[in-house]
């Protein structure tokens, strides 16, 4: 199978199939994500305990098949990490899709959400593969002014 194929099936298992979309019952935190330039809206929810440990995780909204897939992905890939961890994953997400970090080795961490990593050839799609992560960043108070902005 090649790459975009792998892609496109990843993608669309997130989008079609999510595991995180819904709610989470009391969450500690909810912040609403928005890309004007296309319209997609995301609510992430959070349930973060005391040891700054986040153990829930959730989405909603509505959006394109990349945003979608790409928050259930994030929502993967930081259940059960501390915050500093989640914190990290998304800067190396960032990272990966503004093409600093290029290294497969290095992002395996990331599964599959590494899969978007040559997203940054469609720039209209960029906006939408961060609305969950930028919004994850701000959430968790850490949204560093290099970022690819969600607006």
């Amino acid at each position: 199978m090649d790459l975009k194929s792998l892609y496109t099936q990843i993608l669309n298992e997130h989008n079609l199939h999510p595991s995180h979309k819904g709610t989470v019952q009391e969450p500690t935190i909810t912040l609403q994500g928005v890309n004007p330039s296309c319209g997609d809206n995301i609510y992430v929810q959070l349930k973060v305990d005391a040891s700054g440990t986040i153990t829930e995780g959730a989405f909603n909204g509505s959006g394109c098949a990349v945003s979608q897939a790409s928050a259930d992905m994030m929502l993967d890939n930081i259940i059960g990490k501390p915050r500093d961890e989640a914190l990290r994953l998304a800067q190396l997400f960032m990272d990966m899709i503004q093409g600093k970090v290029t290294d497969d080795a290095a992002l395996e961490e990331l599964d599959e959400a590494a899969s978007l990593k040559n997203i940054s050839v469609m720039p209209a799609r960029v906006k939408c593969a961060v609305l969950g992560w930028h919004t994850l960043q701000e959430m968790l108070g850490a949204a560093p002014a290099e970022s690819v902005s969600t607006e």
